[in-house]
């Protein structure tokens, strides 16, 4: 991460170097200024992430310097920290109105400059982070809220009513919405409705603006999902408030659910692990099986591109490929002999049965799919639904050839386990009708990075070193 850049304004040398040594627990560089027009020259030519200055300085003072600041749209979203012996609750009252983000005495830099300087830059990351969406067909609203907002370091974009605001979140999505009512083409009922009702837009904070301070009106917005209702004309101090709120309101929840969801992604996972251990006591063939496969399918999704949560999806997907298998009795799935017409229609339940046991489960919804499609065929000609072509899930496809691979170079109770060489060239004659030419394209690039190797280990240990663990996929 890049160090913090911090500009000191301050006519004091002594003062100036006070602040610097308590910024030494800082990854920062800063900069000093004698006075406010120093200061407003230098923010005005060189990015800085916050402001420290003193009030009573020669020349432009510092309450004059935080106002131009704020004024300037290019440096209207540093946050700024007033550091005053002049403390009275009028002082500090004069700081805020100019635009400062924290107000300190002198006399409590020693104590809480470090907390208060922490505090501040934390606060401006998060808000730097977030997009606002205003709209309203006033100009002169939305120039008033993007001027407001902006000073606190939020990213505003604007749109002049419903459905211009539903295109531009086509390619923007916000982390808020500010909305008025009466607006032409779409107005704000309207808009609500479809932002909740759209899967990816329904958990933004939807905030309303309007000068109808009817009740029905507000009832109206809430029932359709609005979190807020501001009546014009409002005090822009009390947005700014309210927006701080419901964003920090909204983060909080959403690191909560992203906890709890890994909670129940552990105790879940460790729940079918526990499955998996039990369908491979059953049958020394699926013993190790699963580890394989998951290894092999996560390594050809990785060589794909897919991003480190997709390839962690493959692993767990690949370690859970034949779950169903536990539905099915032991006279069939230990049977030493071919299976019958009947027992093997019976043996192919076991995709369905396995997507019965995760789909329950929201957190391996992404994995449901991989579990139920991996026996489908390029030509339709595979099972449970008879699925063809790009219609199998991508993941399901890189599944079936690392099972398939695994299935011709294993043991099984009715026959011996072929050479790697062997069963290359028949994963090479069954592309594009039963596997994914693609992913047999993967797979022969995986294995080709160092082919002599792995064959030998393969032939070996029946599995290659370094294979990734259930455990490894694990949320941290």
């Amino acid at each position: 991460m890049a160090k913090h850049q911090i500009l000191i304004v301050d006519d004091s040398r002594m003062m100036r170097n006070v602040i610097k040594e308590h910024l030494a627990g800082f990854d920062c560089d800063t900069m000093e200024a004698i006075d406010g027009e120093m200061g407003l020259g230098l923010a005005r030519k060189a990015h800085f992430d916050l402001i420290i200055t003193d009030v009573e300085m020669p020349g432009k003072d510092g309450i004059e310097m935080c106002r131009d600041l704020k004024a300037d749209p290019s440096t209207r979203g540093i946050p700024i920290l007033i550091i005053s012996s002049f403390d009275s609750e009028a002082d500090i009252h004069r700081g805020f109105e100019a635009g400062a983000s924290a107000y300190l005495s002198k006399k409590d830099v020693f104590d809480q400059l470090y907390s208060s300087v922490e505090a501040i830059l934390s606060k401006s990351v998060f808000n730097s982070s977030k997009q606002i969406l205003a709209v309203d067909d006033s100009f002169l609203i939305r120039h008033l809220v993007e001027t407001e907002l902006s000073k606190s370091g939020y990213r505003i974009l604007t749109a002049n009513n419903g459905q211009d605001a539903l295109e531009k979140m086509e390619t923007i999505h916000p982390d808020l919405i500010l909305s008025d009512i009466d607006m032409p083409v779409m107005n704000g009922f309207e808009f609500c409705e479809a932002v909740k009702g759209h899967d990816r837009f329904k958990s933004i904070p939807f905030i309303v603006m309007s000068t109808n301070s009817d009740r029905g009106h507000m009832q109206r917005m809430l029932r359709r999902g609005a979190q807020a209702y501001l009546v014009k004309p409002f005090n822009m101090d009390q947005l700014t408030i309210l927006v701080d709120k419901m964003l920090s309101d909204h983060f909080i929840m959403l690191l909560k659910d992203r906890e709890n969801l890994d909670s129940e992604r552990r105790m879940m996972l460790s729940a079918i692990t526990s499955l998996v251990n039990a369908l491979e006591a059953r049958d020394s063939y699926t013993k190790g099986h699963s580890t394989a496969v998951a290894g092999i399918a996560a390594a050809m999704a990785e060589l794909s591109g897919a991003s480190k949560e997709e390839v962690r999806t493959v692993l767990i997907g690949g370690h859970l490929h034949d779950i169903g298998k536990i539905g099915i009795s032991d006279a069939v799935l230990l049977k030493p002999d071919r299976l019958t017409e009947q027992e093997f229609a019976y043996i192919k339940q076991h995709p369905d049965i396995g997507a019965n046991i995760l789909s329950p489960i929201d957190s391996l919804g992404d994995i449901v799919p991989m579990v139920r499609c991996h026996h489908e065929r390029m030509d339709g000609k595979g099972y449970p639904a008879g699925l063809k072509g790009s219609k199998i899930p991508l993941w399901a496809r890189i599944t079936a050839v690392a099972d398939t691979f695994h299935a011709l170079t294993s043991n099984r109770p009715y026959r011996t386990g072929m050479k790697v060489e062997n069963a290359l060239q028949i994963i090479e004659d069954v592309r594009g009708t039963q596997l994914c030419p693609d992913c047999v394209d993967l797979f022969l690039q995986w294995i080709g990075q160092d082919n002599s190797k792995k064959i030998e280990e393969w032939d070996e240990t029946g599995s290659f070193q370094g294979q990734m663990l259930l455990s490894d996929s694990l949320p941290v």
